[in-house]
């Protein structure tokens, strides 16, 4: 995450503790912990898909975070996929097919920093993200892609 979202989380974490405070002087550290939302918290790591990449898995949920490296024309071909490749660390690049049928097409700019959720397909190039938006079925875990503070699903 860049430095201005996790600088928004602290903030939240720390009004929702004066929140809680306000609303019970006696509140103990357990119940403040239980307050403050766990997605907040977490910091987002890139582990899962570099693991699945060495095992060479696919249909793996994860989620990371990475700049944007290169911009690459939409793949108008069935359902309408936003292309672009984002690079998790100094070896390994993701290729995304977010799909701009049923998700808002990202504002992207080379060299924006996004974080992300979506499902992880192997292949030798460093791997493909895909299912960065909501389900319409509600039967697949929904993905997103964050840019400056912003969901896009």
């Amino acid at each position: 995450m860049n430095e201005l979202i996790r600088k928004l989380l602290v903030c939240l974490c720390a009004a929702s503790i004066l929140v809680a405070c306000e609303k019970s002087p006696s509140a103990t550290a357990e119940t403040l912990q239980l307050s403050i939302p766990t997605e907040q918290v977490s910091t987002v790591s890139n582990e899962a898909i570099e693991a699945a990449y060495a095992k060479k898995q696919s249909d793996v949920q994860v989620a990371g975070e990475g700049t944007v490296v290169k911009l690459l024309p939409d793949d108008n071909k069935g359902s309408r996929h936003q292309k672009f490749l984002v690079s998790i660390n100094e070896r390994q690049t993701l290729l995304f097919a977010h799909n701009i049928d049923l998700a808002d097409r990202v504002p992207l700019k080379q060299g924006d920093r996004v974080s992300f959720s979506g499902e992880y397909v192997y292949n030798p190039k460093g791997g493909i993200l895909h299912w960065t938006h909501l389900d319409p079925q509600g039967q697949h875990e929904p993905g997103f892609i964050m840019l400056q503070g912003k969901k896009y699903q």
